[in-house]
């Protein structure tokens, strides 16, 4: 049995891919994506929630303000890296799995049995990366 706590928020980037299987997104381009960020727990805590539903926003709003409105291409941490929807759901999700690990979720953070994150490029394509915790 699991519990599964979403919140969502959004964010655009610009960005650009090597290699010949991404064709024209090749070029600088940008992406605005809808970020779901799923909290899973195998029981609720003594209030009966997951998590904080507040905590877990702030966290989310905290990661995509960080990368909204860059080029990617120009990020440090991002260099030689295709920065696809996959690989920036696994960014997200270990962001946010740090931040469970520190506390920074509540106690919640202890309890949680993984965090999955999906990015959704438009209403007919999206990724996801879910990680154990």
């Amino acid at each position: 049995m699991t519990f599964t706590v979403t919140v969502r928020d959004h964010m655009m980037v610009a960005h650009s891919f090597s290699g010949e299987t991404f064709g024209p997104a090749q070029r600088l381009h940008g992406a605005t994506f809808v970020v779901d960020a799923s909290f899973r727990a195998g029981e609720l805590d003594t209030d009966g929630v997951v998590i904080d539903i507040g905590l877990a926003s702030e966290a989310l709003a905290e990661i995509t303000g960080s990368l909204t409105y860059r080029n990617l291409d120009d990020e440090p941490e991002f260099a030689g890296m295709n920065t696809t929807t996959e690989r920036m759901c696994q960014v997200i999700a270990d962001r946010l799995a740090e931040r469970a690990a520190d506390g920074r979720l509540g106690s919640a953070g202890a309890r949680l049995s993984s965090i999955e994150v999906t990015l959704h490029e438009s209403h007919i394509a999206w990724a996801s990366y879910e990680r154990s915790l």
